[in-house]
């Protein structure tokens, strides 16, 4: 599929326009003038849709990511987004390590490509869902998790929460199973990593049609500790304690109500009804 990158609209995270979101749109806008590319900069308030736009580029993490797919839910320009955000883990299933010289050259150069996209209840992710452990990590400690930022941040929230969490236990159904279990970690993804750089679902594909549900069984605090590195480098599939399995729609009953981290944005529920979106969103990468 090849569309023609005539006009940009540039989408800067509207709620927190940091000092290094600021930079990073400069910088992307150096390289379009370079090129003499027609562009549009929002960074207060975004339009009511991006019709007339050839492509969206959207500057921040992965709320900020969530915040466009759940307020343009059937955008069909292609998209690209840069790292702006604490996370950015979905930024990079696609884009990798690469400057922003780079990035704009390889998107630029590329051609559109679909993604799948997911719904938990009614609100759109793309990234993952965590339920739980991951939850509450981001509920006690949203603010020392952006202020020390990304996977640092988030990797001290979790080694503080490992001597507190008291497991959930979960009702989960799917087309062709049944648990119910005690779990540490329940996750379900779209892409490979979470947390800024938690591989938890190593074998993910952004374009398979279908997502990845990982369970970790409860744990002493000793293991927790003893296998967090294993985790994190996404060498955890193989354990006995792990459940991974792939499907298309998952169903979760927890035993109360539970923090909920969607693609890093808080909510709280107890019952989740999650589906896969496939070919949802077209991106360039």
């Amino acid at each position: 599929m090849e569309l023609i990158i005539t006009h940009i609209a540039i989408a800067v995270n509207p709620i927190t326009r940091k000092h290094k979101t600021l930079h990073l749109c400069n910088a992307i806008i150096e390289e379009l003038e370079l090129r003499n590319i027609s562009f549009t900069v929002f960074n207060e308030k975004w339009p009511s849709s991006f019709d007339g736009y050839s492509d969206v580029w959207i500057i921040g993490g992965d709320g900020t990511l969530n915040y466009f797919i759940n307020h343009y839910p059937n955008c069909a320009i292609p998209l690209s987004v840069f790292k702006g955000g604490t996370g950015n883990d979905f930024a990079w299933m696609l884009y990798g390590n690469i400057s922003i010289k780079d990035q704009v050259k390889r998107i630029l150069e590329s051609s559109p490509k679909y993604v799948d996209a997911a719904k938990m209840n009614e609100r759109l992710f793309i990234n993952c869902v965590g339920i739980g452990f991951d939850g509450e990590i981001l509920a006690s400690s949203m603010n020392s998790i952006r202020f020390i930022g990304g996977h640092i941040g988030y990797l001290l929230a979790v080694i503080i929460k490992i001597f507190s969490f008291k497991e959930h236990q979960f009702s989960i159904t799917t087309s062709s199973k049944k648990w119910n279990e005690h779990l540490l970690l329940l996750m379900v993804t779209n892409t490979i990593r979470a947390g800024g750089g938690f591989y938890i679902s190593p074998d993910a594909l952004v374009n398979d049609g279908k997502l990845n549900l990982v369970m970790i069984k409860k744990l002493s605090v000793f293991k927790r500790l003893r296998y967090l590195p294993v985790i994190e480098k996404g060498k955890h599939l193989h354990l006995p304690y792990v459940i991974s399995t792939t499907e298309k729609q998952v169903s979760i009953i927890a035993d109360k109500l539970a923090a909920v981290q969607l693609d890093g944005e808080l909510l709280y529920a107890q019952t989740l009804n999650i589906e896969v979106l496939p070919n949802k969103f077209l991106f360039r990468y």
